[in-house]
């Protein structure tokens, strides 16, 4: 049985002579190998290097009356790439040729091409990433790139470099480095994905502020743009903050303090829109800084609203919304107003709103505020009032002069209000309805009206006086004034023709029995009174009219008019005091019993009707309130006192004719 030995068991001196000297002329051809390689890699070298000299030198012929060469050619090994604009066409095919002439490259890519004038002029830097920023668009050709690279450096970010893929082109707007370098310095303040973009002379800019810190520096510095250029699209986004918070302090004098976050420009005018109505006419001082980062499922209006809601129940104190909170403290309007916020926290909470503490408390309303404010088109009241009696009385007297108005009544009651308040109101509310706006203000036993008049006659007369027409121990101050320009002289002869033509088509007819204008009388009144300012040489006289007959009045009395009515009727005859009719009583003797005291008594006789002559007087009566009503109208629109009369003695026109009005030298 035979058997076969492995190869790897074979003795060295077994293997042929021929493979052996392959192996050696192998590794003998190694070394030669090797120095093949060098020669052919320190040739391929030199032949770069000789490239990249000849290329070199042809770009930097093309500086030639240039503020630098517009050429770039980059060599990989025998392989150039051209870039740049040449300034003619002629040019940039003469420089191509060249490079293509070079003995030795094996592919030339051009990429070179020609100044052209563009406009609009457009170029654009954004903020790829924190150490890059890229330039697009159309850079200057008159700066050159590198000079306008060494001009951007200082104004990039930290550690940021600048690559420049823009081309140049002719048609830059004048100073255009320095309002470049403007745009490159604002992405200091903007996070990855910002852009700057000079469109001509104008700035915009798209981005996420960085910090709270960069959002102000970027306001302050977008508020004076370079000298030449003006802002465009500016769309940049508040910063994340991750303490979201949102208050509203109240302050003794009304005042609000908005202070926390804000997400928008336009929640930011939300809110404003929402403070100007819980102030009332008082300051508004908003610190709010712009930042996002209201917790998610939040209603940013809703917030608001609940929050300024919440301050209208303090009389100083502050709401505030943090950690995803609501809480309230300070001095409520009055014990009500506790329990109204209480129950406002608990059951009035928006969704995502939780809970905060609630520490009020109800102190003496020291002083007692009132206010009534006149707007465009309402008037609201607001502050206290002692009861409802004095509510419904002061509503009573603000209805009939502020027919046109809605009235929004804001007011509480609460004790402590100042001696003859019901009277003070009763002097001032007539003043504060001439009034085009205004404020009534009333603080303690302290009585301030502000606002603008129609009229500068009127202004005038107010500040005299009201003052006079308080209570015993009450102040008034005024500071009205009138926009009103003068009004124009009219020429003698024409102002009795005016009157007729304002009042012609126009009748005033005041309702059966009633004294009190109709709003049709307005315009009408207005109208006159102006021309009563243009003729200062003429005197309105005002006559009034009877009823229809046969018409049952409405009794519909205007308490202003029953007062003129009161001021010019005959006084009655003194009422019997009690010493007299304790006088009256001992005189008589002390000769009635129990029996005859305790006898009914008579009942009154029915009045007997009046006799013609005394209907015919109470006829005239009503007519003369008529005309007074109308005159103290035409006063409180500026007529002087003495230029506005009703005249005694005339007779009063009928209903057909209305009310007269006629001017008298």
């Amino acid at each position: 049985m035979s058997s076969q030995v492995p190869p790897s068991q074979v003795p060295p001196q077994g293997r042929t002579p021929r493979s052996r000297l392959i192996r050696v002329a192998w590794i003998a051809g190694l070394p030669l190998l090797a120095l093949l390689a060098a020669a052919a890699y320190f040739g391929m070298l030199r032949v770069s290097a000789r490239l990249e000299r000849e290329a070199t030198a042809i770009a930097a012929a093309t500086g030639e009356g240039q503020p630098e060469p517009w050429l770039r050619v980059s060599v990989k090994g025998r392989d150039l790439t051209a870039t740049g604009e040449a300034p003619e066409a002629s040019q940039r095919e003469a420089v191509v040729g060249r490079l293509a002439a070079i003995d030795g490259i094996r592919r030339l890519t051009d990429r070179t091409g020609v100044i052209e004038e563009v406009s609009p002029f457009v170029w654009s830097v954004e903020r790829p990433a924190a150490g890059r920023i890229e330039a697009t668009g159309s850079r200057p050709a008159e700066v050159g790139a590198f000079e306008l690279a060494q001009r951007l450096k200082p104004a990039l970010p930290r550690d940021a470099t600048l690559s420049d893929k823009a081309r140049a082109a002719r048609g830059a707007p004048r100073d255009f480095p320095d309002a470049a370098a403007f745009a490159v310095e604002r992405l200091q303040d903007l996070t990855t994905g910002a852009v700057a973009t000079l469109n001509d002379t104008v700035l915009s800019i798209r981005g996420e502020a960085a910090s709270l810190a960069a959002y102000d520096a970027l306001r302050t510095a977008l508020a004076s743009p370079p000298q030449g250029y003006t802002l465009g699209t500016i769309e940049i986004t508040p910063p994340v903050v991750g303490d979201f918070r949102f208050g509203v302090s109240r302050r003794p004098d009304g005042s609000l303090e908005l202070n926390g976050h804000v997400a928008s420009e336009s929640a930011r005018e939300e809110i404003r829109a929402a403070a100007a109505e819980a102030a009332e006419g008082a300051a508004i001082d908003d610190r709010l800084r712009d930042a996002r980062g209201l917790p998610q499922g939040i209603d940013g209006t809703a917030l608001a609203r609940f929050v300024f809601q919440l301050a209208g129940l303090l009389h100083e104190g502050r709401v505030t919304f943090e950690g995803a909170a609501v809480s309230i403290e300070g001095n409520a309007l009055d014990a009500g107003a506790v329990a109204e916020a209480q129950t406002l926290m608990r059951d009035a909470r928006p969704p995502g709103i939780a809970a905060g503490r609630v520490a009020l408390s109800a102190r003496p309303i020291v002083p007692y505020v009132l206010r009534i404010r006149r707007g465009s088109d309402s008037v609201t009241m607001s502050g206290h009032l002692p009861d409802q009696a004095a509510r419904e009385a002061l509503l009573a007297r603000l209805n009939p002069r502020f027919f046109r108005e809605s009235i929004h009544d804001r007011t509480r009651l609460a004790d402590g209000a100042p001696a003859d308040l019901s009277a003070a109101l009763a002097a001032a509310v007539d003043p504060f309805s001439t009034l085009a706006s205004g404020e009534l203000t009333i603080t303690g036993t302290s009585l301030r009206l502000t606002g603008t008049s129609l009229y500068p006659e009127s202004a005038a007369r107010l500040a005299q006086s009201l003052p006079k027409a308080m209570p015993a121990g009450w102040t008034a101050t005024v500071a009205v004034t009138s926009d009103a320009p003068p009004a124009a002289t009219a020429e003698m002869g024409t102002c009795g023709q005016r009157l007729a033509e304002r009042t012609a088509g126009h009748p005033l007819r005041f309702a059966p029995g009633s004294t009190a204008l109709a709003p049709e009388f307005y315009p009408v009144l207005d109208a006159v009174a102006a021309l009563a300012r243009a003729c200062p040489t003429e005197r309105i006289e005002v006559v009034g009219h009877l009823d229809p007959a046969g018409v049952k009045p409405e009794n519909q009395a205007d308490p202003v008019a029953e007062e003129a009515v009161k001021e010019t009727a005959p006084k009655p005859a003194k009422a019997e005091t009690k010493k007299d009719a304790k006088a009256n009583k001992g005189s008589k003797g002390k000769t009635e019993t129990k029996q005859e005291a305790a006898k009914p008594e008579p009942k009154p006789e029915p009045k007997p009707e009046k006799t013609e002559a005394e209907r015919a007087d109470a006829a005239a009566d009503l007519a003369r309130a008529r005309a007074l009503a109308v005159v103290d109208y035409l006063q409180k629109a500026g007529v002087p006192l003495e230029r506005a009369a009703a005249p005694t003695g005339v007779a009063p026109l009928s209903d057909r004719q209305g009310i007269g009005l006629s001017l008298r030298s």
